[in-house]
């Protein structure tokens, strides 16, 4: 089955992923069997689809289905508010020039308990500038950033950009804006290149990322009602009538 090249649900449109399930719907019919879900399962990596795969065509009952499939979306949520956040706070810093120091407290207030000490974390961060400069290097694996990257990395990669601006200026970011990965920091440095002012751009990331948050939640309420109208094979067009519901 052909499925998106880049399938991740915060970024995925509504259409794109009703249209997921109801391939899998109309290929489930076609082939009487679970052969395609076993393919999808090992094919998979966007974890919140994968675990849904794996749960809604298991042996649980439905009510345990949807029970652990909520616990999942929570977690993965809260996951992708928390990096999303640290971009926003690498913004402002950037924005404001804030001194990386304080900007690491900040960083570090998004957990139980700091990722790394402080030093590492800086040492870290500054053998980035040392990384960047020969020639050919890849600079899309070493300067992108998104929610898919594990939280430390994130965490080393936002405190370079943070340093880097600090020394060598806010627009001396222009040079690596092909590279950021996420459309939403990448949005975020633009302003701040632009110098639009730091608090408007904090208020400007806080809204977008909550109303990322409510629809990526919304996508995953659709993924698994859509899972489980599937599972009791229930007719395309009904299918599809619930993915429906949650398209404006």
């Amino acid at each position: 089955m052909d499925r998106p090249q880049e399938f991740d649900i915060l970024e995925m449109p509504f259409e794109g992923l009703c249209a997921y399930w109801l391939s899998v719907k109309k290929i489930m019919d076609t082939r009487k069997g679970r052969l395609i879900i076993d393919e999808e399962i090992a094919h998979t990596e966007e974890p919140f689809i994968l675990y849904l795969l794996e749960t809604a065509f298991s042996s649980l009952g439905r009510d345990m289905v949807r029970r652990l499939v909520r616990v999942k979306r929570d977690i993965q949520l809260e996951d992708y508010e928390r990096k999303i956040d640290l971009m926003r706070l690498a913004v402002y810093a950037i924005a404001s020039g804030e001194n990386p120091r304080v900007t690491l407290v900040r960083m570090d207030s998004k957990f139980a308990s700091p990722l790394m000490s402080e030093r590492r974390a800086f040492d870290m961060a500054t053998a980035m500038f040392d990384a960047i400069r020969p020639k050919g290097v890849d600079l899309d694996a070493l300067l992108s950033v998104d929610h898919k990257l594990k939280e430390d990395r994130l965490l080393v990669k936002l405190l370079f950009y943070v340093m880097y601006a600090r020394r060598e200026s806010k627009q001396s970011l222009e040079r690596f804006m092909p590279h950021l990965g996420s459309h939403f920091f990448a949005e975020g440095i633009s302003l701040a290149i632009d110098n639009f002012e730091a608090d408007f751009l904090a208020h400007h990331m806080e809204d977008i990322r909550d109303r990322t948050i409510v629809e990526t939640g919304r996508k995953m309420d659709m993924a698994l009602e859509m899972a489980l109208a599937i599972r009791e094979k229930l007719p395309y067009d009904d299918v599809f009538r619930i993915g429906r519901a949650y398209m404006s």
